[in-house]
């Protein structure tokens, strides 16, 4: 019976899963390169807990920008730990770039990153599904040149302006 409903199971199930995955940018490739990144100046919340809920706390910092009628820059979030290491926990402060003469939201902290030597891993996909493809690219460089993934990163995500269009995500671990 199913050899003769294959076709409609692709069609109805297997291809819209694949266009969506497509369509996020779940097959696009991922940059990693050598260079240097920063200054960065940020406002942030600090934030604990499972990585998965990490978004709701992104979401708290933009909406006090969003009260202060300050624009916010490109999401940042600078993660502290690493969460392979704590069953999926983490430590990360969480929250936005910063113009160098913008007031700080009232609730966040200000944050710096100054210059500095990076690996860097790029990729262009939706903020759902960049981290874990950036995180992976970076950790197989790493373990071809023998060197380990640690924290802290700085993971920087730039939307694209418009609603049907995928952001850039820029993943960097200092050298």
């Amino acid at each position: 019976m199913f050899k003769k409903q294959w076709p409609a199971f692709v069609l109805a199930f297997v291809l819209p899963l694949l266009a969506v995955f497509w369509w996020w940018g779940g097959f696009n490739a991922v940059s990693v390169s050598e260079t240097e990144a920063g200054p960065y100046r940020y406002a942030y919340l600090d934030y604990e807990g499972p990585i998965s809920n990490m978004r709701k706390t992104q979401r708290r910092a933009l909406d006090e920008f969003a009260a202060a009628k300050i624009e916010a820059g490109d999401t940042i979030s600078v993660i502290l730990t690493d969460p392979r290491a704590d069953h999926g926990k983490v430590r990360a402060q969480l929250g936005y770039t910063l113009a160098e003469t913008a007031a700080v939201p009232r609730g966040l902290k200000e944050g710096r990153i100054e210059r500095r030597p990076v690996y860097a891993a790029t990729v262009q996909a939706a903020v759902l599904l960049a981290p874990s493809k950036a995180y992976q690219a970076l950790a197989d460089t790493l373990e071809d040149a023998g060197r380990p993934l640690v924290m802290p990163t700085v993971e920087r995500y730039r939307p694209a302006g418009q609603a049907n269009r995928i952001g850039t995500l820029t993943l960097e671990m200092n050298r």
